[in-house]
C-alpha cells in the first residue's frame, strides 16, 4: 500500500453556513480497502461524493495518481477511472445484460468486448442466468449484483461503495458480502467503501477510519481501531459498551489500579497515579458466574459484584447488564445463560482480566 491513488488535502464543505466534513489529509492506497464507517449524519458518504467527483469540496484539493484534479476542466477523464455502487442499484429500465453494458457502450467498447466483460462478470457474481430478465423485476441482492457487475466491467482503478449491502436482508447480504470480499481479494481493487456496519467493515476494510461530526476521528487497522479506540465516541461506536469514569491510584511495572466508586481495577496501562482516566470493557470480554459459583476463570483478576437488572437474547447470545453500583454489559452465550440460570434479580460476578480493559485519559 505504497502508492497513493487517491489523495485530500484540506477538504472542506460547507452547506450554507455550516460545515459538514472537515479532513485535513487522507490516502487511498492502490490495491487497498479503505473502509469507513460512522453514524448516520458523519459524513461519510459526503466524503466519498467528493473522491468520485460527484460534488465539489468548498475548499481543498483532490489528487489523483498525483494529478491534481481541477474541477472545472478534466473532471470526466478522472471520472471514467471510477466506478460507484450505492444503496440503491439505481438500475435502468432495460435487461439485466443492458444494464451490465451500460458503461462499456458510453465508453465506445466493441460488440465483441461488451459480450466477453458482461458475461464474465455476470457469471462471476451469479447471475448470468437473469441475463435477458428485466432489471425491475430483479430482487434486492440479484439487483445489486447487477449494479456491480456493471461497475466491474470497466476495470475500475477505483471503485466507490456507499452502503451496498444496507437494504438488503441479512442472508442475501452475507452472501454478497463474501462474494464481493473474494472478487476485491482476487482483483485487487482499491477501494473506498462507507458503510455504518462493523462487522462489514471488518471483513473487508485493509485499514478502518471512524467518522463522526464530519471528522475523521480515527483511521488505522481494523484491530487496532477496535482494540485502542481513540476517544469516547470512537470507542462507543466500535462496540464498547461499559466507559467507566476513575482515577489511577497506583502504577508499576504497566500495570495500574484504578479507582471507581466504590470498587478498584487493575488495568494494563501505563497512566500516572492521580490522572483521570475512562476504563473501556467490550461485553465479549466479561465472564459471569453466580455469586455462589467458583470464578470459571481463575486468570481474570478482576472481579466485580453486581445483580443483573436486564435481559436481552441477541442471536445465538444474551446481552447481560448487570448493576454493580455502575451499569456493566456483558455477552455470555446462550449456554452460559442456561447454566447459570440468569433472571432479572439474580447475583451475579463480573470478572475480566487485566487485559481486557483499554484505557483512555479523561480530558
Amino acid at each position: 500500500m505504497s502508492v497513493p491513488v487517491l489523495e485530500v488535502r484540506d477538504i472542506l464543505v460547507r452547506y450554507g453556513p455550516s460545515v459538514v466534513l472537515r479532513v485535513p489529509s487522507l490516502t487511498l492506497f492502490s490495491g487497498e480497502i479503505l473502509a469507513l464507517i460512522g453514524p448516520n449524519g458523519a459524513g461519510k458518504s459526503t466524503l466519498l461524493r467528493v473522491l468520485g467527483l460527484l460534488e465539489a469540496p468548498s475548499q481543498g484539493e483532490l489528487y489523483f495518481s498525483g494529478q491534481r484534479v481541477l474541477w472545472n476542466a478534466d473532471i470526466l477523464y478522472f471520472r471514467r477511472r471510477m466506478a460507484s455502487v450505492f444503496q440503491e442499484p439505481l438500475l435502468c429500465d432495460t435487461t439485466v445484460f443492458e444494464n451490465a453494458a451500460l458503461g462499456l457502450r458510453l465508453r465506445g467498447a466493441d460488440r465483441r468486448e461488451i459480450l466477453n466483460r458482461v458475461g464474465r462478470w455476470l457469471e462471476r457474481l451469479g447471475i448470468a442466468a437473469l441475463a435477458s430478465q428485466q432489471a425491475r423485476t430483479l430482487s434486492g441482492g440479484e439487483a445489486q449484483r447487477a449494479s456491480l457487475a456493471r461497475a466491474f466491467v470497466l476495470d475500475p482503478e477505483v471503485l466507490l461503495l456507499d452502503e451496498p449491502f444496507a437494504a438488503l436482508d441479512p442472508p442475501t447480504r452475507e452472501s454478497l458480502l463474501f462474494d464481493l470480499d473474494t472478487i476485491l481479494r482476487e482483483t485487487g481493487t482499491t477501494t473506498l467503501f462507507v458503510t455504518h456496519d462493523r462487522s462489514e467493515a471488518l471483513l473487508l476494510g485493509d485499514r478502518l477510519g471512524v467518522m463522526m461530526g464530519g471528522e475523521v476521528l480515527q483511521l488505522d487497522l481494523p484491530e487496532r481501531v477496535f482494540a485502542t479506540p481513540a476517544t469516547e465516541e470512537v470507542a462507543r461506536f466500535v462496540g464498547v459498551e461499559t466507559i467507566l469514569p476513575g482515577k489511577v491510584i497506583s502504577q508499576e511495572r504497566g500495570l495500574a489500579v484504578v479507582g471507581l466508586e466504590g470498587t478498584e481495577l487493575e488495568v494494563l496501562a501505563e497512566h500516572s497515579p492521580g490522572e483521570r482516566v475512562l476504563v473501556c470493557l467490550r461485553p465479549e470480554d466479561i465472564t459471569l458466574s453466580r455469586k455462589e459459583d467458583p470464578i470459571s476463570d481463575p486468570s481474570a483478576g478482576n472481579r466485580i459484584y453486581g445483580r443483573v437488572r436486564r435481559l436481552a437474547p441477541l442471536g445465538s447470545q444474551y446481552r447481560v447488564v448487570v448493576d454493580c453500583g455502575f451499569p456493566l454489559v456483558a455477552l455470555i452465550t446462550k449456554q452460559s445463560y442456561w447454566e447459570l440460570s440468569l433472571k432479572e434479580g439474580t447475583e451475579v460476578i463480573a470478572s475480566f482480566k487485566a487485559s481486557a480493559a483499554y484505557v483512555l485519559k479523561k480530558h
